[in-house]
């Protein structure tokens, strides 16, 4: 396991079940500045992924979140990727799925979630350590 993979595995992942109202979904990721949650049943298997976008997408056919639950708009087909990733492996899994969102599996078990900004955010550190190997380099 990658130390970026391993420092994702560490925060604190946010799930749902899939019968919480879509009401306390938008709260909790607001609440949280997030993107995504994770749908888990009772005994933590993943179940769906509600994101930003699928509540859009439903949204735009029905003008209300009166009485829907994560169930209603959740993505049922989650791609997710193991603690073995790399990140040139997440930047190509989020662009061939168009999903900014993939939650972290060891197995069956969830143990954490990337985003793209988390991936945005570890190519920009590598960029950076290779300017200043350069720079370290050229002024030694």
């Amino acid at each position: 396991m990658t130390a970026f993979v391993q420092s994702l595995t560490k925060r604190k992942c946010l799930t749902v079940f899939a019968t919480t109202s879509l009401e306390e979904v938008v709260r909790i990721l607001a609440r949280n500045s997030i993107g995504a949650l994770v749908v888990v049943s009772k005994n933590g298997k993943i179940e769906g992924i509600v994101s930003e976008r699928d509540i859009v997408r439903r949204l735009s056919w029905s003008v209300t979140i009166n009485d829907l639950t994560a169930s209603d708009v959740m993505t049922k087909d989650v791609i997710s990727v193991t603690t073995n990733v790399t990140s040139s492996d997440l930047m190509q899994v989020m662009t061939e799925n168009k999903c900014r969102h993939l939650p972290i599996v060891r197995g069956s078990r969830l143990v954490g979630m990337v985003s793209i900004g988390d991936v945005v955010k570890r190519l920009l550190e590598k960029y950076n350590a290779e300017v200043e190997q350069m720079r370290s380099f050229i002024n030694s």
